[in-house]
């Protein structure tokens, strides 16, 4: 590879880890041919975007985003591949549903949206990160409960102010 590829390959992945907000990395090495095609087919029904990298380019690159990768330049050994995703768990979910049949992928560390998980044994907690939609939505769900309630409340007692003032006054 020329000097002028090399510069070519880390601008393009300093573009991509400028622009995703979720960046796992993992060790798909040890996986035959039908199971690395498996995977690519789940990575890509998922949205998720998965490259092989090189560990010298891609810290390079990560020198020059405007992100702090923290002590993720550290897991940059042997085989590295990168999960880009718009959403937070969902290559956590596929590493661990690809894990049913094998024990690799191995996850080394990821970034997600500027938290930074290092290790293998941070997957569980990965899987259980809720999406910003879920979080909104949750939210949402709690704001309207109190106003339906007094609704709810306001109906049942029909439209006589007694029965508006005596459920009012029971709640």
């Amino acid at each position: 590879m020329t000097r002028e590829e090399k510069s070519q390959v880390i601008e393009a992945l300093t573009t991509k880890l400028t622009d995703g907000k979720v960046i796992y990395f993992a060790d798909i090495s040890g996986l035959n041919a039908l199971q690395t095609s498996n995977l690519r087919r789940a990575c890509f029904k998922a949205n998720i975007k998965l490259a092989v990298v090189k560990n010298t380019l891609l810290n390079k690159a990560m020198d020059k985003s405007d992100k702090d990768f923290g002590d993720l330049p550290s897991v940059l050994k042997g085989n590295t591949s990168l999960m880009i995703s718009e959403s937070s768990n969902a290559p956590a979910k596929l590493i661990k549903d690809f894990r049913k049949k094998s024990l690799i992928p191995l996850l080394k560390g990821a970034y997600v949206e500027e938290a930074i998980y290092i290790g293998d044994n941070q997957l569980e907690s990965l899987v259980n990160i809720k999406s910003k939609e879920q979080v909104i939505g949750d939210i949402i769900t709690l704001l309207q409960s109190p106003a339906k309630n007094v609704i709810s409340a306001l109906q049942s007692g029909g439209n006589k102010l007694s029965g508006i003032l005596t459920t009012l006054s029971e709640k």
